[in-house]
């Protein structure tokens, strides 16, 4: 349901400044030698000490254990949904690390992600990179008042594949949110090939619709794999990944991205 009261969108507001300060206080905790366990205690200390706690820690969907972290810790090839259990490892220099916070705060939700780069990486990683942060922010400014949400994944299509080359993740994509982690309309980061390929692809963008976008990028080629029962999903060929989410509420006079702190955020940590 879109958002109108203005109590319900200064809850969603503070959800979204909650994620932006945990992915903040993650960019100073990050060090190579951290196992991904490491990050993820951090992260739930961090949550607990703004008063909220995560909405990803025991999520369920159909044929699947419940999520066992209490954020999304996807290392080098793994596109989402990695957990501090994947990876036995320390972080090395060169790894890419994407994070994917979601906040519970007063029965609000906050969803958002950040990629990043411990210490220094390939120069094929960092312009995936680039290229990750540029695609949402031209996917953001397509989301006007009125343009369907096709426009949003022509804009993000254009950056990442017509122009850069890199690959976007089928199937994977953004989502309606509020007091629920996941609601419609689903939001494709590429433009349909097939009838009935994306439903909601020419559904308007309204006022009060309250979305969460996330470009998924691959170095290689789009097509992806998981082992059934289990939460990571990786690139088939081993390529890097990065993801990037933001969260945006529609208004008459544009988006406003809740989250937009989130673009000063440093690209490589652990210095």
């Amino acid at each position: 349901m879109p958002l109108t009261k203005p109590a319900h969108i200064a809850s969603a507001r503070e959800a979204a400044t909650r994620v932006s300060q945990v992915h903040f206080a993650l960019a100073e905790f990050i060090r190579p030698g951290q196992s991904l366990a490491q990050i993820d205690a951090f992260i739930a200390e961090t949550l607990s000490s703004l008063d909220s706690k995560s909405c990803f820690l025991r999520y369920k969907v159909p044929g699947q254990r419940p999520f066992p972290s209490h954020s999304c810790l996807s290392l080098n090839d793994c596109v989402v949904h990695g957990t501090h259990l994947d990876v036995a490892r320390p972080l090395e220099e060169g790894d890419v690390l994407s994070i994917d916070i979601g906040v519970l705060h007063r029965g609000w939700i906050g969803d958002a992600a950040w990629t990043y780069g411990i210490i220094d990486v390939s120069d094929e990683s960092r312009r995936l990179m680039a290229v990750g942060i540029e695609s949402l922010k031209r996917g953001i400014a397509a989301m006007l008042h009125g343009k369907p949400l096709l426009d949003w994944a022509r804009a993000v299509q254009s950056c990442v594949e017509d122009e850069a080359g890199f690959s976007l993740i089928r199937g994977l994509g953004g989502h309606g949110y509020g007091k629920k982690l996941h609601e419609a309309p689903f939001i494709s980061n590429v433009v349909p090939t097939r009838p009935h390929e994306w439903p909601d692809a020419f559904r308007v963008f309204e006022p009060g619709m309250l979305l969460a976008v996330e470009p998924m990028l691959a170095a290689g080629h789009c097509d992806v794999t998981s082992e059934a029962g289990q939460w990571p999903i990786r690139t088939v060929d081993g390529s890097m990944t990065v993801h990037y989410e933001a969260d945006v509420l529609i208004t008459e006079e544009g988006p406003d991205v809740l989250t937009a702190d989130m673009f000063d955020l440093p690209d490589l940590v652990g210095t």
